[in-house]
């Protein structure tokens, strides 16, 4: 029977069927299986981002059209519904985003009362100056959910953005803009992250303010990725760049909205060169789950939420080519899918791959692929309440 399972699956992928996958882990007697959904983003679009509220509505957004001047979309599906509702647009002045280099794609967060928010690097310098920057755009769905206010450059003085940003929001009305620039002097050993924080549901921001140790640096075309906890802790994930070699994995914790964080190494890496990664933070249960790539490979861990202890890296398994931009979810039973890319490059596609563990970071069953992935994609995964897995590519 898992023979017949895992054959068909394979067989599934091949053809191209994407939605309703079985789980390719038939495990031990009487633990449960989760179903694997792998979709294709909505309306060919790319980059998607996903987050599942608690009535089980899926909200996503996407990159759609030039990868260096194109458009974000928002569509949403709520419970029970096959089909996702009618795109909006997020970016007000058609073609101002950017997704090129995989890196710079739109990032997204859920906050009180179902508002989304989007973050992403604008298509125009500001200037002629060599340490202008592309514009960090916001946008936030208005109060009817039917629309996106006018986006707005929320990075006020810092100049030199490129690779990182990303947004969170926790359920108090707090929403944190996040990225990378340039510090006190030129250089990525120089650069810190800067965060802009808004106590009002995204209404009003602060001016930005460094939050990364100035000495860690920040890898110039590396992705990042925050995220706000139930609890209201808020995480930055990113990757340093100290004397340009030391690329490891660091991150940053607030306990009291950004007013104070702490700094967590988390993998290191010496590198005397921008690996052009990205990073990938959710939340499970009592922990927090990081993923990211070294030379090659992609791994993930989890971070226990009061203690910030972390468990030991899981790679994934067996041989791969290049993998690239993992996402990770955990599901109720302490089961996580972790999905990567494998053989993608600069202006190159390739294939998708999963796998599932169990809560000790087993493998359960055989990896799982897709062939088709498309040139600066990325994945996004996410768990529902029954412990199912939904992956978007």
């Amino acid at each position: 029977m898992k023979r017949t399972i895992i054959e068909l699956r394979t067989v599934l992928t091949l053809l191209g069927v994407h939605s309703a996958l079985i789980a390719s882990a038939i495990h031990n007697s009487g633990s449960f299986a989760p179903h694997v959904e792998v979709l294709r983003t909505p309306n060919g679009g790319i980059q998607p981002q996903t987050v599942l509220d608690g009535d089980d509505t899926l909200h996503v957004i996407y990159f759609k059209g030039d990868a260096s001047g194109g458009d974000v979309e928002y569509v949403s599906r709520s419970r029970n519904r096959a089909d996702f509702s009618k795109p909006i647009r997020v970016n007000t002045v058609p073609g101002s985003a950017v997704a090129i280099g995989t890196v710079r794609g739109p990032q997204m967060a859920l906050g009180r009362d179902g508002r989304v928010y989007v973050i992403w690097f604008g298509a125009q310098l500001k200037s002629d100056d060599s340490t202008a920057t592309m514009p960090v755009f916001f946008a936030r769905l208005n109060d009817s959910h039917t629309a996106f206010e006018t986006q707005r450059d929320v990075m006020q003085y810092a100049k030199g953005g490129d690779g990182g940003l990303s947004v969170a929001a926790d359920m108090r009305g707090n929403v944190y803009a996040v990225w990378h620039a340039t510090g006190g002097e030129p250089g990525e050993d120089h650069r810190v992250v800067y965060m802009a924080h808004s106590a009002d549901d995204g209404k009003h921001f602060d001016r930005e303010i460094p939050i990364s140790p100035p000495e860690l640096g920040a890898c110039g075309c590396c992705g990042m990725r925050a995220l706000a906890d139930k609890s209201g802790t808020f995480y930055v994930f990113y990757r340093a760049a100290a004397k340009s070699v030391h690329r490891d994995m660091t991150l940053l914790v607030s306990s009291d909205q950004g007013r104070t964080f702490r700094t967590i190494a988390v993998a290191p890496w010496e590198l005397n060169a921008c690996p052009m990664s990205t990073a990938y933070l959710s939340e499970a249960g009592r922990g927090i789950f990081a993923a990211w790539e070294r030379a090659g490979q992609v791994y993930f861990e989890r971070i226990d939420r009061d203690s910030f202890t972390s468990s030991q890296p899981v790679e994934a398994p067996a041989e791969g080519k290049n993998r690239k931009h993992p996402a990770i979810a955990a599901n109720a039973s302490d089961q996580t899918l972790f999905v990567w890319t494998e053989g993608t490059a600069w202006a190159k596609g390739g294939s998708l791959a999963w796998q599932l563990f169990d809560k000790d970071g087993k493998p359960l069953g055989a990896t799982g692929y897709s062939l088709d992935v498309p040139v600066w994609d990325r994945p996004s995964v996410l768990s529902d309440r029954l412990g199912n897995f939904t992956v978007m590519y």
